[in-house]
């Protein structure tokens, strides 16, 4: 029997001036800052669309709480979403609340820092899903942008020091020490810092120059703020 497309989860966090990407102000002002964030959303869920997974989940932080936020009920909306509120807690309480209703059938939770992220790795993503119990997708900066759980939730959301370097390494040694086979999704560069804002531009003008005529950018709504922003030029 052919096991059910997982459902699709974008992690994310409303854009607020000085809540946004603060990573990056002083070399971008908190206004670029919330753009960019906005526009690594949009990207994401454009991507979740363009696959067609069996649904389509914002599992957002917002003040006031997800269902009472404009910005994501409007979000929801135009990408035929369901809109989750990601509750209080560590980022693994949170990670793990959003996937556990989902998890029977398969779900995979992405992040929005990886907006150069073809779709068709995160794709590949969601069909490893459908013949593993877990799949996590390595960051650069020793993290994972996304994490797909099918079945029971793994113990892999406690007990591990987020934000550090070690994040993908402690996950794979509590998988390993539980017995719990996996498969691990393409490995993508994070977006926090201004080096990888830099890293992101000189991918896309190299892109560009390689795209087919009728090509398309994985992340346009990046891109138009790079633009914006003077970081990219206008004439790629």
């Amino acid at each position: 029997m052919t096991k059910s497309r997982p459902a699709l989860i974008v992690f994310c966090r409303e854009p607020i001036e000085h809540r946004s990407k603060t990573r990056l102000i002083g070399a971008l002002t908190p206004a670029a800052t919330a753009a960019l964030s906005d526009a690594f959303i949009r990207d994401a869920l454009a991507k979740a669309v363009s696959l067609r997974p069996s649904r389509i989940v914002i599992a957002a932080s917002a003040p006031g709480g997800a269902e009472r936020s404009k910005y994501f009920r409007r979000l929801a909306r135009q990408s035929g979403a369901e809109l989750i509120d990601q509750g209080n807690g560590s980022l693994g309480r949170r990670m793990a609340r959003a996937l556990e209703p989902f998890s029977s059938n398969g779900a995979l939770l992405i992040g929005t820092d990886t907006p150069s992220l073809p779709a068709a790795l995160l794709d590949a993503s969601l069909h490893a899903l459908r013949r593993n119990r877990v799949v996590i997708a390595p960051s650069l900066d020793g993290g994972y942008y996304a994490v797909g759980v099918r079945g029971a939730m793994p113990p892999i959301f406690t007990s591990i020091r987020w934000g550090s370097r070690n994040v993908f390494a402690s996950t794979i040694s509590r998988l390993e020490r539980a017995g719990l086979p996996y498969a691990l999704g393409p490995a993508w560069y994070d977006v926090d810092r201004w080096p990888d804002v830099m890293l992101l531009a000189a991918h896309l003008r190299l892109a560009a120059r390689s795209r087919r005529r009728n090509g398309s950018s994985p992340c346009p709504a990046t891109e138009s703020v790079l633009m914006r922003l003077g970081v990219l030029p206008h004439d790629r």
